[in-house]
């Protein structure tokens, strides 16, 4: 009875413990229940159904995937709210921002003569090493700055040409800032002068791939224009400048304005500089050229602070002294003037001259009068020395009653007169006139300033100079096209032929070379390619080797004509492009040639882009086309 009352006990503490275990699952399987409802109720009211939950125990599990932090805090939040937030166990992700748009490369470089900077973000794919060993060329590899990033996207369309262009430019610019994107390259830099300035910027616009977006902000320091000068003159014909300088933009505007309402029409340049002797430059200017307008013409010439004024013969006396009194009393205190009216000639006997003239060709002549054999020779001399290897032909005679201020006047004119392509000067004891053309845009303004030196405030002197752009060795350079015509002119009447089965260029085309390299050397830098065919003969392989020789023997031939070949390339075409049948010998014959073709970019579509993108890239660019198709040149020889 015993054992049976202690079983009848521990069976009843078993089932007890039994159905206890039972009611604590069944109730914590209803907070779980209750618990995951809730939460997820709540998370759906809050459209936040990216996330997952589940419960365990009294945790509350959240997972998922989030789209930003700012959701992810909004789901734990929502869920804090429906149940206690200590039971809440974050589990979550941030979505990957797989999708951003790529970064926009750029890239600066700083460089002081050979002390460089490189700052940017590159694509990683740029050849690095490359890109250092052409940056090490202009700058000791110990003073280049290296602080370029690189990022791991795509690399844009026309960034090589961008960095190729940019890197050209700064082998050209020591002192300059160029700034690179995939579309644009804009540079800044500093020029030693106003000439190197537009010649600079005329190089690397002709280099400049059509597409791409280049800006150009290069400064040059004001000359120093000594002496500071100006010369107006108003005749019966015409009112003009032949040398006008001005300190400021102000004074500049003020002294054509006086300029315009003595007569001037047209447009006329007045140099600004530095030099000027008096900050009143500009009021004693504009009051000179009222005074000639007043006096009905004449002639008013500035040498630093001594102004000479000519009036016009016929002028009444009169009338002078009226006007030029009015000018001395009105003038700043630091300038001198000196009044000339000229006295009516009666005489019918000419005055003694000296004259030079330089022909087209470059032949100087002297005629007239000299005071002895020792400037007789002195001129003949300086005329060889200025003029180069020309021929110098003297036929003046002597005379030894000419003025003492002679030799001075011959040989000022003839200094006067190398600043002309052609032209002439004529010297006499009260007067000095030069005329012709020239290709030095600012070649009124030195001689106007050297007659002004040498002969002093008070001589007359007449100029008539004109600027000819075909003469200006800068402004006068043939376009690309043309080099490219006048190319294709010539090796269409000759063609350049080669030894039989080589690449050795023959002895009678050696002349035809010549021609081609006199015209390459007046275009510049040009991108070029030289391109060698051959016909179908003989197997493909060795066509294609012979061709690339034949071009490559030619560009050897132009770079020791010392043409300018850094943009020049050679490939070789074999038999690919025929432009005539294979099957006679006059078509093998025109097929066996050498062109030259220009290497231009080939233009794409371009996409349309965001507003922002557009404000953030500017222009879009192109790749420039590495190949260039067959020109009209053409090249001879078998194969």
């Amino acid at each position: 009875m015993r054992v049976s009352s202690l079983l009848i006990l521990f069976v009843t503490f078993v089932l007890a413990a039994a159905l206890s275990l039972i009611a604590a699952q069944f109730t914590v399987k209803l907070v779980e229940e209750t618990s995951e409802y809730g939460v997820r109720e709540a998370l759906d009211e809050n459209k936040l159904t990216w996330a997952e939950v589940y419960a365990d125990g009294l945790q509350v599990f959240l997972t998922g995937t989030a789209p930003s932090e700012a959701q992810r805090f909004l789901a734990i939040s929502t869920a804090g709210k429906v149940v206690d937030a200590a039971r809440v166990i974050d589990e979550m992700e941030i979505k990957a921002l797989a999708d951003l748009a790529p970064p926009r490369f750029s890239l600066e470089i700083l460089r002081n003569e050979r002390d460089i900077s490189l700052i940017g973000l590159i694509p990683a794919e740029t050849d690095r090493e490359a890109f250092l060993k052409r940056i090490g060329k202009l700058a000791d590899n110990s003073n280049v700055a290296d602080l370029l990033e690189s990022a791991d996207y795509p690399m844009p369309d026309g960034w090589e040409d961008a960095v190729d262009y940019g890197l050209d430019a700064l082998e050209v610019l020591k002192r300059s800032k160029v700034s690179i994107d995939a579309n644009r390259v804009a540079i800044t830099a500093m020029a030693d002068s106003e000439n190197e300035k537009n010649d600079v910027e005329a190089r690397l616009a002709r280099r400049a791939p059509d597409d791409l977006k280049v800006t150009f902000d290069i400064s040059a320091p004001r000359p120093v224009i000594t002496p500071f000068a100006l010369r107006f003159i108003k005749d019966q014909d015409s009112s003009r400048f032949d040398s006008c300088s001005a300190d400021t933009e102000v004074a500049r505007a003020r002294i054509l304005t006086a300029a315009a309402n003595a007569g001037l029409e047209g447009k006329s340049d007045c140099k600004i500089g530095l030099g000027v002797p008096s900050p009143n430059w500009s009021d004693a200017a504009v009051k000179a050229i009222a005074a000639v307008e007043n006096l009905g013409g004449g002639t008013v010439t500035f040498a630093d602070a001594d102004i000479t004024l000519v009036a016009r013969e016929g002028t009444k006396q009169r009338e002078f002294d009226r006007v030029i009194g009015e000018l001395e009393n009105s003038l700043p205190s630091v300038f001198a003037l000196h009044a000339v009216l000229p006295e009516t000639s009666t005489s019918d006997e000419g005055p003694a001259e000296f004259i030079a003239t330089l022909s087209p060709e470059g032949l100087v002549q002297l005629r007239g009068r000299l005071n002895d054999e020792a400037l007789s020779q002195t001129a003949v001399s300086f005329a060889t020395a200025r003029f180069g290897s020309a021929r110098v032909t003297n036929s003046a005679r002597t005379d030894d009653s000419l003025p003492g201020d002679w030799p001075v006047r011959v040989l000022t004119g003839l200094e006067a007169l190398s600043h002309l392509s052609s032209g002439s000067i004529t010297t006499t004891s009260e007067l000095m006139t030069i005329s012709g053309n020239t290709g030095e845009p600012d070649a009124k303004e030195t001689i106007t300033a050297l007659f002004s030196k040498k002969l002093g405030d008070a001589e007359r002197f007449s100029i008539d100079v004109t600027y000819l752009k075909k003469l200006d060795p800068i402004a006068g350079l043939p376009t690309a096209d043309e080099c490219e015509a006048q190319v294709a002119e010539i090796l269409a009447k000759n063609k350049i032929s080669f030894e039989p089965g080589s690449g050795t260029i023959a002895v009678d085309a050696q002349s035809i070379l010549d021609e081609i390299a006199a015209i390459l050397k007046k275009c510049g830098d040009l991108r070029m390619e030289i391109a060698g065919h051959t016909d179908s003969q003989g197997r493909e392989e060795m066509n294609q080797n012979l061709s690339k020789e034949r071009a490559q023997a030619v560009l050897n031939g132009l770079r020791e004509r010392r043409v300018l070949t850094m943009g020049f390339t050679a490939v070789g075409y074999g038999e690919s492009k025929p432009i005539s049948g294979n099957d006679t010998e006059d078509g093998r014959e025109a097929n066996r040639r050498i062109e030259f073709k220009l290497v231009r970019p080939e233009p794409i579509i371009e996409t349309p882009t965001t507003l922002e993108s557009n404000e953030q890239t500017g222009a879009v660019t192109t790749e420039e086309d590495a190949e260039g198709a067959p020109s009209e040149d053409t090249n001879n020889d078998e194969n």
